[in-house]
Order: structure tokens, then C-alpha cells, then sequence
């Protein structure tokens, strides 16, 4: 029993992972709307935080792995294996996402490629956050084999994604003020409480001989409040000022993403510490 900590290099990878998918879809949205070439290259080169920090997350998950050999043999069955899925279509989202962000930095991306590039990139985080699903859709492991493990992993995409691009976009100088995305957050936030609320009920339904999944972590109850608390309070670091129709500030922005990745980083600790070893568990 746990909070899942000791799956750390997971917690990142995922979370990290997740996030700088939605920053991306955000932040295309932003180069794609600028008016001016001087604009999107402003933003382009605030996007260099986008792969350093996707970076970090596949050095997390190559930690994981124990060594880059055992990442490169995992890809022998893609198509067959969720895993090799997993790493493949994060691979391939990386390699397209970091070669666009590249020949754009060095002002050679043609205007019309450009734009279909992008859009291909944000296309195929999407695919990686669905492929990281399907790893834990595992049907003998009944604490995760369900649909809110999906709706968690598109939920982090969403909560966290949209204010690290606000924090881009305000660091190259972009006036950024569209509320329609700090609007996606919030739904997605409320969609993340009652995700917990409704798993919370059906923990005390899953059990084997020996163990129930309410057990499993004896603070959940209190690590999902302080996780939600955290969310709410990074959120309100983005939101409260356009609700004062003032632009948020950079350190307003870069605080409200540490407190929206460690109520997520805490999140996903959850979520790994709920992991069964189940044989004879059922659910019911």
C-alpha cells in the first residue's frame, strides 16, 4: 500500500507528457492566429520549452525502462502491444512536434506546410495521450480498467496544457486573452471532481480474497482534496485576472502551472497506488 510514488519516473512521464500535448494545441493556435511573421516567431522560440520539457518526460520514462535498449525493444511490437504503442506514437509526436518546432526556429518553414505540419503534430499528440490510456486498460487490474482512467488522462491534457501555452505566449510578449481555453479548464476541473467523487463510490466494490481497492491508499480521501485544491488555486492564478479583464502575469501564469502539476503529479501518484495485483479480484 501507497501513494504510488515509487512509479515516479510514470507519474512524470505521463504527466509531463500530457501537458505539453495540450500546450502544443494551444500554442499551434496561437501561431496559427498570429497576425505577424515577427509575432510567431516570438512564439516560436518560447515553444523550446514545450520539447525540453517533453524531453525530461521521455528521460523519465527511459529511467523507468532501466535503459534506452530496452525503449528500442519495446518497439518490436508495435500494432500488437499497447507499451510499443505507447512509446511509438510518443516517439513519432515528438520527432514531428520538435522537427516542425526546428525548421520554424530557423525560419525556413514554408507558410501552407507550416500549418498542415502543425496541425499533423497536434493530431498526433492527441494519438499518444489515447495510446497512453490503452497501456492501463487492463482487465485484470480492475482499478484501472475503466473509463475514468480516460477521462483522467485527457483531463491532465486539459487542465494543465492550456495554462503552460498562456505562460508561453505571455513570455514571448503575445497578448493572449482568449477565455474560451481558461474556460476548457474549468469544465475539464469540474469534470476531474466528479471523475473522483464516482471512483471514490466504486472503490468499496472491488476486492479480491485478501484485499479491497478502498485500502489500497489510506489518504486518498485527503490527498484528492489537497489535489483539487491545488488545481483550483493554479487555475485561479490564470482565471482571476481575466475575470478582471487584465492580463495575467508571467509569475501569475508559472505559479498557477506548478500548483496545476502537482495537484496532478499527486493525482497520478493516486492513481498508480490504487494498482491491484489481482488474480482472483472482482468487482461488484
Amino acid at each position: 500500500m501507497g501513494n504510488g510514488w515509487h512509479e515516479w519516473p510514470l507519474v512524470l512521464f505521463t504527466v509531463l507528457g500530457q501537458c505539453v500535448v495540450g500546450a502544443l494545441i494551444v500554442s499551434g493556435y496561437g501561431w496559427l492566429t498570429a497576425k505577424d511573421s515577427v509575432a510567431k516567431q516570438r512564439i516560436v522560440r518560447s515553444m523550446f520549452f514545450l520539447w525540453l520539457v517533453m524531453g525530461i518526460a521521455f528521460l523519465a520514462s527511459v529511467m523507468h525502462l532501466g535503459s534506452p535498449l530496452r525503449a528500442f525493444n519495446s518497439l518490436n511490437r508495435v500494432g500488437a502491444s499497447a507499451l510499443s504503442n505507447e512509446i511509438a506514437s510518443g516517439s513519432l509526436f515528438f520527432a514531428v512536434g520538435g522537427l516542425w518546432w526546428l525548421v520554424a526556429f530557423l525560419g525556413k518553414m514554408p507558410a501552407a506546410l507550416g500549418k498542415i505540419w502543425l496541425l499533423v503534430g497536434m493530431l498526433l499528440g492527441l494519438a499518444f495521450v489515447l495510446a497512453m490510456t490503452s497501456v492501463y486498460q487492463i482487465d485484470t487490474v480492475p482499478t484501472w480498467y475503466n473509463g475514468y482512467t480516460t477521462l483522467a488522462f485527457f483531463m491532465t491534457m486539459l487542465l494543465s496544457g492550456p495554462l503552460f501555452a498562456a505562460l508561453l505566449l505571455r513570455a514571448a510578449g503575445v497578448s493572449f486573452s482568449d477565455a474560451r481555453f481558461a474556460g476548457i479548464s474549468v469544465v475539464a476541473l469540474l469534470v476531474t471532481v466528479a471523475v473522483i467523487i464516482l471512483q471514490s463510490m466504486s472503490l468499496g466494490g472491488i476486492h479480491s480474497s485478501v484485499q479491497s481497492a478502498s485500502a489500497l491508499v489510506p489518504d486518498y480521501g485527503s490527498l484528492q482534496v489537497w489535489r483539487v485544491l491545488l488545481l483550483a488555486a493554479g487555475l485561479g492564478c490564470w482565471i482571476c485576472p481575466l475575470i478582471r479583464r487584465k492580463e495575467p502575469s508571467l509569475g501569475g501564469l508559472a505559479l498557477g502551472l506548478v500548483l496545476v502539476l502537482g495537484g496532478e503529479i499527486i493525482g497520478r501518484g493516486l492513481f498508480y497506488g490504487l494498482h491491484m495485483t489481482v488474480g482472483m479480484a472482482v468487482a461488484g
